[in-house]
């Protein structure tokens, strides 16, 4: 099983532009076995150009970029990933099984159709014609036609839009499996709770820079936002008033506070209501911890910091 230290691809002082548009900017990043690595970032923050040059559809302007030790446009190299974008256009007419046997064949050694299927959730659509099934079913068609050939590094561009709770659940489950196996996963995805469950290290990107990174604990703790909830008679408005209060909200019949200054919070609300209760503190979720490092001015201090 590869170690999560290993490198299966890495970028070094890799940037590229667009123009005028510096789209990366001396960006250093690798990529591990055995480790789910989620990339995140507003939009025109990277993303997609980091990944581009990952699997070897654009060539960098500056720095170095290696797959699996060699050039990604090597054909050797690409044989050892599986990809998953978030766009694909796939023949209509042709049935999943088919599908899922012609991505094998371009493979040394591939899963079967049953693996790949079984893996992905799409057993029981084999025979159905692709252009046929939801936007859900085409995206778990999609994850099979990813792993077929046992990559060694996967990308996976938002694999989870359009699906329901439970297809998600079972796409997550496969993806734990095969990071267990000790292939390397990257991740892009606009549901935080997802890179929040699934990441075992999270990257996060604005203005063609890395600005964070590190493991989703280690994210929250880099950011002061704390959510305090409870059951209190008192009015929001005065709450709301109270210094250091950022947002309220409903969660149920409880109130939710997302504050810098919990400990006065928690104080005022004791002092003032007799009958609280559910009181509860939280750190920052990773969705808090993105938003306030990307804002314009966190961006600008870390990047001046670095």
């Amino acid at each position: 099983m590869a170690g999560p230290d290993l490198a299966l691809a890495r970028l070094h002082q890799a940037s590229k532009s667009y123009g005028k548009v510096r789209a990366l900017d001396g960006v250093d990043l690798k990529l591990r076995g055995g480790e789910l690595l989620a990339l995140l970032g507003p939009n025109g923050a990277g993303k997609t150009t980091a990944i581009g040059l990952f699997l070897g559809l654009l060539r960098a302007d500056g720095g170095t970029v290696e797959l699996f030790g060699q050039d990604p446009q090597d054909i050797a190299a690409r044989r050892h990933i599986g990809v998953m974008l978030q766009d694909a256009q796939l023949p209509a007419t042709l049935r999943v099984g088919e599908l899922i046997r012609l991505a094998s064949s371009y493979y040394p050694a591939p899963r079967s159709v049953q693996e790949s299927a079984d893996l992905a959730g799409v057993a029981d659509l084999l025979k159905r014609p692709y252009g046929k099934l939801s936007g859900g079913q085409q995206r778990r068609v999609q994850f099979a036609l990813a792993l077929c050939g046992r990559p060694k590094l996967l990308f996976l561009d938002e694999p989870t839009v359009g699906m329901d709770i439970e297809a998600r659940g079972k796409l997550w489950a496969a993806i734990r499996h095969l990071v267990a196996e000790g292939n390397g996963v990257v991740l892009t995805t606009h549901y935080l709770e997802e890179a929040e469950a699934l990441a075992d290290r999270v990257c996060v990107m604005a203005k063609g820079r890395i600005i964070s990174e590190g493991s989703v604990d280690a994210l929250r703790a880099r950011v002061a936002m704390k959510r305090v909830r409870c059951h209190t008679q008192l009015p929001e408005d005065i709450i709301r008033a109270w210094p250091g209060v950022v947002e309220i909200a409903h969660e149920g019949d409880r109130l939710c506070i997302s504050t810098e200054h919990a400990e006065d919070v928690v104080r005022r609300l004791l002092a003032l209501d007799a009958d609280l209760r559910g009181l509860e503190v939280r750190a920052a979720g990773l969705a808090e911890a993105f938003t306030e490092l990307t804002r314009d001015d966190s961006v600008a201090a870390l990047q001046e910091a670095a």
